[in-house]
């Protein structure tokens, strides 16, 4: 296997439609989860909303889910493999709910999710609904953010997967602020970033929307084709997107559309 993809997670949750997909692993740092769920469940919705910057009724569902999390991460018991579970724009692209299962056992090889509160997921990966972005500033025994909690914990699980997997590159298909948590300089293998760029006011730039539907969108572009090789990904062509050879350089890829043959 040559490449591994990174993503982020979602803030918007599915866990009502119907889950056909029942096959789920356990997160690899559910005993650090449940370290920072001990830490957040004490406080309360006021103090979730000052950390979150979130309203008040997010504060009350989040403060609820905090209480109401368990280490039990069973289907059965109401959890999910996190690749269905999550449901922002990235996932919109994704549409992991419509893979067939060759497609759903590349993701499950080729694809890490990383997160606030669990650290890095494997797709089948069991979760339970939470909100803990990446970048909060939740004081633990580690330090004062999510950032110095988890440490070099993440980059060195990846790096056993990188040796184990005998991946060569890693695709960084996630935030900045979610791949913050990895240290690219403690990686073993090099790291290229899709950019996905519109045209808009007279220039080509990043739109926001726009680039995290088309993160998820070259996921699922990949899994379907089963791509292998980083050389391959410069074929994604979905909803009118194209690698621009002139404005990448070795680590930063970038793919271009114009706004007027956008179809997100």
């Amino acid at each position: 296997m040559s490449l591994l993809f990174l993503l982020s997670p979602a803030k918007s949750l599915d866990f009502e439609s119907p889950l056909n997909f029942r096959q789920a692993t356990e997160p690899q740092f559910l005993d650090r989860a449940a370290e920072l769920v001990r830490i957040a469940s004490k406080l309360s919705p006021m103090q979730l909303r000052e950390l979150m910057s979130i309203s008040e009724d997010l504060a009350q569902l989040n403060h609820a889910r905090f209480r109401a999390w368990d280490k039990a991460h069973d289907v059965s018991l109401g959890a999910r493999p996190c690749v269905l579970a999550f449901d922002g724009d990235v996932y919109t692209g994704l549409q992991a709910k419509g893979l067939d299962k060759r497609a759903m056992n590349y993701l499950e090889k080729h694809l890490r999710i990383l997160s606030g509160l669990y650290g890095v997921l494997r797709p089948f990966d069991a979760m339970r609904p939470y909100r803990l972005e990446m970048g909060t500033k939740l004081k633990t025994s580690y330090g004062k953010n999510l950032y110095d909690f988890w440490g070099d914990t993440v980059t060195q699980s990846l790096n056993q997967y990188l040796n184990d997997a005998k991946v060569k590159m890693i695709v960084n298909l996630a935030s900045e602020e979610y791949f913050g948590v990895v240290k690219p300089k403690l990686l073993e293998v090099p790291v290229i970033t899709p950019v996905f760029e519109d045209f808009s006011a007279g220039r080509f730039k990043i739109v926001s929307f726009f680039a995290k539907k088309a993160r998820g969108t070259m996921m699922r572009y990949c899994a379907e084709n089963k791509i292998k090789r980083a050389g391959d990904l410069k074929g994604f062509n979905l909803d009118g997107y194209a690698f621009c050879e002139t404005a990448s350089d070795a680590n930063r890829w970038v793919f271009r559309r114009s706004v007027v043959d956008a179809k997100a």
